[in-house]
Order: C-alpha cells, then sequence, then structure tokens
C-alpha cells in the first residue's frame, strides 16, 4: 500500500507529480484567448470613434501630407483591406528607416522559428517521443525523455543545420542593414537635411570655439558653428513664462464662461467687472485683486527678464562650456571629420557625433567635464549591474512558483496546494508567473533610461543605445537565465535531496521541462500584449480623462487631442530580442517552444505594424543602430543553445554529440569574430565613398566580376542566377540569390529603388531660411518665443474685448479657431489643423 501510494500519490497529497503541462498551457491559452477576442471587438468598435488614437497618421496634419497613411474607408471592417495591401516599404519611406527594421526584425524572428520548426519537428519529435525516458505529456517531446544516449546525434546534427543558418542570417542581415543606411542616408530628402552635415565636438578648447579658428580645428570645409552655453537659469524663466501663459488663458476661459452665461447684455463694462475673476493676495494687505490683470502683469515682468537675461548672455562668453556644433559644407566632409582624430588630447573634442538632430540633443549633459563625464558612465554601469542582481528576487520567485506542485513535495507547509482543483493550479502555474513576469520587468527599461540620462548621455540618440544594450542585459539574466534555473531547480528539487550525487543526471533530464514556462510565456505575449497593442485601452482612457476633465483651455484640449503615441526602441528591441534568444536556445531541448514563440512573434509583429501603419509617429531615431545592435543580440541565443546542448550531452555521457557540439561551438565563434572585424567598420562609420556622386554600383564586397562591368544589373553579376538559370525556378532562385550573395542584393545601389515612392518624393531636398539656420542648433530656451495667448471666440464677443487687452500690453493674442457654444463646452475644428493658431509645422532638420 506505501508503495503504492508513493508510487500514484506522490509525498504531497492525492495528485500524481507528473508533468502538468497541458493543464498549464490550457490555463494560459483560454482567459488569453478570450481577452484577446474581446480586446478585438472593442477595438473594432472603437476606431472609428477615436481616430485620433487608432488612425491618426491618416488625417494629423502634424504628419507631412504625402506621409500620411491611405485610408479609403473608415468601416468597422473595410479598413483592413487598406491595412493588408500596403506593403511594409510604405513605413520605410513615409515613416522613419527604424519603424521598417523593427517590423523586418519581427519577420527575421518568425522566420527562424519557422524554419527551426521544418527542420526539428519531424526529427526530433519522434527521437524524443521515443526515447524511452518515461515523461509525460509535453514533457514526452523534449530532449528530457531521451535515455538511449545514440540519440543525441540527431539534436547534435540538426543544431549543426539550424545554427548555422541562424547564423549565415545574422550575417546576410548586417550586410543588409549597412547598405540601407547607405542608401538612406544618401537620398537627396536626407542628404540635404542641416543635421545630415553637422558634427557634435565635446569638450572642445576655448580657442576651437572661436569663428575665426574654425579651418584651424575643423579643416577648411567647417562653414559654420554654434557654441553651446549654459542657459539652465533661462530654461526655468522660460518654463515659468509657459505656466504663467497657460494661468492667464484659464483666468480669461473663466471670465468668458461666467460672462456666457449671464445677463443678455453682458458688455457693458459694469456688467463685465461682476465676472472677472478675483482673488486676494497677502501682499497687498489681503486686498481682493483682478486676478486678470494681476497674471497679465506678472507675465509682463517674466517677459522683460527673460529679455534681459538672453541680452546679456549673448554678450558674454563665459558661461560657454566646451561643446560645439560644427557644419560642413556636404555630407561627405562632415562624416571625414567625424572620422577624423581632430586634437592629440585624448579628451579633447571627444566625444563626436554626426547627424544629431536638434530634437535629440539632450542640452543639460552637454557642460559636462570629461573626468565627471566618465565617472557618471561608470557609476551608471554600476547602478544597471545593481538594478539586475536586484531584481532576481521576485523573478527567482516567479519562476518557483511557475513549478510549485514539484515544490510542495519538499515544503510540507505548501501542500495544501495539491488538493486545489486542477483549474484553479493550472492558473496559479500556468497563467500567474507570465503576467507577474511581465508586470514585473515592464518598469525597468523606463528606469534604465533615467539612468542613462543620468550617466551623462549627450543625445537621446545616446540614451537609447545605453538603455538598450542594458536592458537587454537585464531581459537574457532576468526573463531567461533567472527563470530557467529557479523553475528547473525547483522542479528537482525533492530529488536533489534525496540523491545528491546524481545532480548532472537529474539536470539533464529535468532542467528542460523548464521550457513549459516559455509556452505560456509566449501565449501571454503573443495573444496578450498583441491585442493590448491594438485597443491601446491605456492611451484611450488617458486621453479621454485629460481632455474631457482635465484640459480647460483651447491650447490643452489641442496639445491633448494631437499628441500621438511614440515607441520606445530600447524597451522593444530588447524584449523582442529575448524573445528569439529563448526560442533558439530551446529549439533542441524542447522543439514545441518554436512553435509557440512564432505564433507569439507573427501576432506581435501584426499589431506593431498597425500601430507604425496607423498611430505611431517615431520621435527617436537611431539610424538602424538599433536594428545590428539587436542582430548581434541574437548570437546570444546561438551561444546559449550550443552551450546548454555541450552541458546536456555531458551530463547524459555522450561524447560524440558532445564533441560534434563543441566543433559547432568553436565554428560559430570562429566566424563571429571574423565578421565582426570586417562588418564592424561598416557599422559604426560611412564609408566616404557612399558619398560619391559617381553614378555606379558600389556593392558593400565588390569582386573581380565587377571590374569589367559595374553597371551589369544585380541579375547578370549573380553566380546563383548563372548556375541555376533554366535548372532551378525563379521563384525559388530569386530568394536564393537574394540571400546567399548580400554583396550584390544588399548593396547601397541596389536597395536604393527601395526608397523611392511612384512620385518621386524621395528626389525631393529640403531648404531652410536664414533665420532657420542660424536658430537651429541654439538650445530653444534662447530661442523660443512667447506662446500667442488663444482664447475662444464667445456670442457677445468679449473675447474681442480682452484680445485688444492683451495686445495693448505687448501680449500677443488671438480669439481665432476656437469658440465657446450655449453650454459652454470649447469647440475647434480638429479635422483641419489649419484653423489653429497656435499650430506650426515642425521644421525637419
Amino acid at each position: 500500500m506505501d508503495v503504492m501510494k508513493d508510487k500514484n500519490t506522490g509525498s504531497g497529497g492525492d495528485r500524481s507529480p507528473q508533468s502538468s503541462s497541458f493543464v498549464a498551457i490550457a490555463a494560459a491559452l483560454i482567459p488569453s484567448a478570450i481577452t484577446a477576442a474581446i480586446f478585438l471587438v472593442a477595438f473594432l468598435s472603437l476606431r472609428w470613434r477615436y481616430r485620433n488614437i487608432y488612425a491618426p497618421r491618416t488625417y494629423f496634419r502634424t504628419i507631412n501630407r504625402k506621409d500620411r497613411t491611405p485610408s479609403s474607408s473608415h468601416a468597422i471592417v473595410s479598413w483592413y483591406h487598406d491595412f493588408r495591401v500596403l506593403d511594409d516599404k510604405f513605413v520605410l519611406r513615409h515613416s522613419s528607416l527604424e519603424a521598417y527594421l523593427f517590423l523586418r526584425f519581427l519577420r527575421m524572428v518568425v522566420l527562424i522559428c519557422v524554419v527551426g520548426c521544418c527542420l526539428t519537428w519531424p526529427i526530433l519529435f519522434a527521437v524524443n517521443a521515443t526515447g524511452g525516458g518515461g515523461a509525460t505529456q509535453l514533457d514526452r517531446i523534449s530532449l528530457s525523455n531521451v535515455a538511449d544516449r545514440k540519440r543525441l546525434y540527431a539534436h547534435a546534427i540538426v543544431a549543426w543545420v539550424f545554427f548555422g543558418f541562424i547564423v549565415l542570417l545574422i550575417t546576410r542581415e548586417r550586410l543588409f542593414v549597412i547598405g540601407l543606411r547607405q542608401a538612406y542616408q544618401t537620398i537627396p530628402l536626407n542628404a540635404s537635411r542641416l543635421s545630415s552635415r553637422v558634427v557634435l565636438y565635446l569638450s572642445a578648447p576655448p580657442e576651437a570655439l572661436k569663428e575665426e579658428n574654425l579651418p584651424r580645428f575643423f579643416g577648411e570645409n567647417a562653414v559654420r558653428s554654434w557654441v553651446v552655453s549654459d542657459f539652465s537659469h533661462v530654461e526655468k524663466i522660460v518654463s515659468k513664462r509657459n505656466s504663467k501663459v497657460d494661468q492667464l488663458e484659464g483666468l480669461e476661459l473663466q471670465l468668458l464662461k461666467n460672462a456666457n452665461k449671464g445677463k443678455e447684455n453682458g458688455t457693458a463694462n459694469g456688467q463685465l467687472k461682476d465676472h472677472r475673476p478675483t482673488h486676494r493676495t497677502r501682499y497687498l494687505g489681503g486686498d481682493e485683486v483682478d486676478s486678470i490683470s494681476r497674471t497679465r502683469k506678472e507675465l509682463e515682468d517674466i517677459l522683460a527678464d527673460l529679455d534681459r537675461v538672453r541680452q546679456a548672455d549673448g554678450s558674454g562668453p563665459n558661461r560657454h562650456t566646451g561643446a560645439i556644433f560644427v557644419e560642413f559644407k556636404d555630407q561627405r566632409s562632415a562624416h571625414q571629420a567625424f572620422q577624423l582624430v581632430q586634437h592629440p588630447s585624448p579628451l579633447t573634442l571627444q566625444p563626436r557625433y554626426v547627424g544629431v538632430q536638434p530634437r535629440e540633443v539632450n542640452w543639460q549633459n552637454l557642460n559636462l567635464d570629461p573626468s565627471l563625464r566618465i565617472t557618471y558612465s561608470y557609476l551608471a554601469a554600476a547602478l544597471a549591474v545593481a538594478i539586475i542582481i536586484f531584481w532576481s528576487i521576485p523573478v527567482g520567485i516567479i519562476g518557483t512558483i511557475s513549478n510549485i506542485n514539484y515544490l510542495t513535495d519538499k515544503i510540507k507547509f505548501l501542500r495544501f496546494i495539491n488538493n486545489l482543483p486542477d483549474p484553479i493550479l493550472g492558473l496559479l502555474t500556468g497563467l500567474v508567473p507570465p503576467l507577474l513576469l511581465s508586470t514585473v520587468v515592464s518598469y525597468v527599461p523606463y528606469f534604465l533610461k533615467y539612468v542613462a540620462n543620468l550617466s551623462g548621455q549627450p543625445t537621446t540618440f545616446e540614451t537609447s543605445k545605453w538603455a538598450q544594450q542594458w536592458y537587454f542585459v537585464f531581459q537574457v539574466v532576468q526573463v531567461f537565465l533567472i527563470t530557467t534555473f529557479s523553475s528547473g531547480a525547483a522542479a528537482v528539487a525533492t530529488k536533489v535531496a534525496n540523491q545528491p550525487t546524481s545532480v548532472p543526471t537529474l539536470l539533464a533530464k529535468n532542467l528542460p521541462k523548464a521550457s513549459n514556462f516559455y509556452l505560456t510565456y509566449f501565449i501571454i505575449q503573443g495573444l496578450g500584449t498583441a491585442s493590448k497593442q491594438i485597443l491601446n485601452y491605456s492611451d484611450l482612457f488617458s486621453f479621454l480623462f485629460f481632455y474631457r476633465v482635465m484640459s480647460k483651455t483651447p491650447r490643452q484640449k489641442f496639445n491633448i487631442y494631437t499628441q500621438m503615441k511614440g515607441i520606445s526602441w530600447f524597451n522593444v528591441y530588447p524584449k523582442f530580442t529575448n524573445l528569439a534568444v529563448i526560442a533558439i536556445a530551446y529549439s533542441c531541448v524542447a522543439p514545441l517552444v518554436l512553435g509557440f514563440a512564432g505564433t507569439g512573434v507573427f501576432l506581435l509583429y501584426l499589431s506593431y505594424r498597425y500601430n507604425l501603419l496607423y498611430v505611431v509617429q517615431v520621435k527617436t531615431e537611431t539610424r538602424g543602430e538599433s536594428y545590428s545592435r539587436s542582430l548581434q543580440h541574437l548570437m546570444t541565443g546561438v551561444y546559449l543553445a550550443e552551450l546548454c546542448l555541450i552541458g546536456l550531452f555531458g551530463a547524459k555521457k555522450a561524447p560524440g554529440p558532445s564533441a560534434l557540439t563543441t566543433a559547432l561551438l568553436v565554428a560559430t565563434a570562429l566566424h563571429h569574430f571574423t565578421v565582426n572585424k570586417y562588418l564592424g567598420p561598416l557599422e559604426n562609420y560611412v564609408p566616404i565613398d557612399a558619398f560619391s556622386d559617381e553614378d555606379e554600383e558600389r556593392p558593400l564586397l565588390r569582386g573581380d566580376e565587377d571590374v569589367d562591368g559595374p553597371h551589369r544589373t544585380q541579375v547578370e553579376r549573380s553566380r546563383i542566377h548563372r548556375l541555376g538559370s533554366g535548372k532551378v525556378p525563379a521563384i525559388l532562385l530569386d530568394p536564393l540569390a537574394t540571400f546567399l550573395e548580400p554583396r550584390i542584393f544588399a548593396s547601397q545601389e541596389a536597395l536604393r529603388p527601395w526608397l523611392q515612392d511612384p512620385e518621386g518624393e524621395s528626389e525631393e531636398t529640403i531648404t531652410y531660411t536664414d533665420e532657420q539656420i542660424e536658430n537651429a542648433y541654439l538650445n530653444p530656451a534662447i530661442t523660443s518665443k512667447t506662446p500667442k495667448i488663444w482664447l475662444p471666440r464667445d456670442r457677445k464677443g468679449l473675447s474681442k474685448t480682452e484680445v485688444e487687452a492683451n495686445e495693448k500690453e505687448g501680449l500677443p493674442s488671438t480669439d481665432e479657431g476656437a469658440e465657446l457654444d450655449s453650454s459652454n463646452s470649447i469647440r475647434w475644428n480638429y479635422e483641419d489643423f489649419n484653423t489653429v493658431p497656435i499650430f506650426k509645422e515642425a521644421t525637419r532638420y
């Protein structure tokens, strides 16, 4: 009886300690699918009503007309035709390079998963299922069920093929993005931008800040400079000015609303006075004063103080910080200067950045002393490491919860969990852990961005790069490694305690069970996150609250209504790169993960594709560097997968498969080192030859056969096409040649047509006025103008009286573009921003 009890029920209660993978997956899949369906129905019903949330790119004036997404219909379902017909290249041509590359990255992850399924499922499922290990449910088709060591050769051979494909794909994509970045930067629309020929230098010596010394320090091609000064005190005054304008508009609106609902002849001076807002001030002995007049006088004093400070700072060089923007005569000269070392001192004119746009500058970080900047960078790195270590506590607990039914065998007070109904236990181990994990890690990237700003990063570009790097480390360590080992360790805790000498064998048998956690994690990410992205209920609720409750004045309502959603590359890239790393690492251990990962990432691709086409306005560009960095990060998955297989083969005492995988690891490292050596410089710098005016094609890796015929087409130069013509169908030959010959099909000239619209907008150029160039790289606190006071027009004409009073005091005002209706609600034309007096199109630098 005792033997039967131990065999069937285990020590923790009346439930067998066998795998509960089916129950856990069902517990995650069913509520996630129901929630996703509800979110999708809600999205379809709300899309037309709240176009500013779900389709602003189709009509917002903040988007150039040529860049707006076509919308043939706004019906509940028929818009899907536009979404399906539009190509991802539309995002490249009309939104940003980074947006297109992110969609391409998600497609590449799906491709890896699909190819992995085609390779591993037919072979490894059969090998694992008949491996004789005695595992049950989904654990039966993982490597943990293989007892016969000879069968592990199948895993080693599949690893060679699959990981080899991934490494070649990553190499090909790195070549592709190099060519695309070069083509993108050299089309006339981008080459004519002011930022394309400007270099930012930090820690410039005092002599280099003088206009007459530009040729001496920066070469004969330097034509203009903007010296950075410390205007933090001016920024405070400007902020105070803007707050006071907002306060005055609120008081004026209060007056107009009071009068709008009062007496019929409310324009008489005596009656108008009754409606004016007042307040008491102790500075005048507690007398009651007119709030509008008082605020107007305070604003006049602030403006006078601002003019005085600006003039004083403009005449004195003592606030210069050593940072300088230098404009060169053309794009080629700027990149040439960027790639040259300009000064013998290692801390002078270093670091430097090319292509920085004014809106990307972190002005408060330009005035740091070099030693202080270096110190901050090390402190920020130490803080990032501390964050990663600190977060291991809650993440480890979450990983343990995912296999708590195993842990109950050892910890007595938890054994009551075994008596819970199967659906409840399934929710506890299947749905709750990935939900908790997603919540716990959601705050980390924004904290890392804050740390990046504290580290002294001079631009949002560099801030994003720093945060992406460290957030990926966090994702791999916490979401993958800590969760995997805590989950696997919990599963084998009881047996390890009873048989300490069998640790390697038990780990090899049971560690792959941690993959069941990631099956539910991919379900949550695919169904839950994708549907949440589409519905975007957080932005909808935020808009409804702030627009209808918090915003009062026309300016406030306009700003809330036109606030478009952005996207943080430092957040999304590491998150989805880590999903790919998990899928690759488990591909030969538990191949089922690939199917769940591919499905989940494909759903995420659809949701992000919709958002990038219809919703998102890209506010931070990394000019393809985020994509290149993520390709490098993908190699982490390959290395982890190979190391994991080596460890498992060693634990199972299989020397043959272990030797094969060790050779694969060495080959991978050698290939990676070689590729980095030759492609690294091209990823960090744009070759000067790329800016040549010569009208010829320049493949990235020019071959001998190109010397005699530089004007031949890519197909004519392709060896694959020459060898396979007439033997292999074109439908297979073209993608094969594109994949295997990136030196031809990923060249700058080959990718230029990708950027060309049928209407030829990419051939347009940008021109600037003298004032725009003069003010381009000055601190906005110096150049910003006093906001025009915007009042709504009322039925009695009182707004005109207030506009005249403001203008008389030197405060620009208007009552155009908005009005108060009979119910005192503000009406304005949100379909056409031309009628909004405070709207102006942003200058593209």
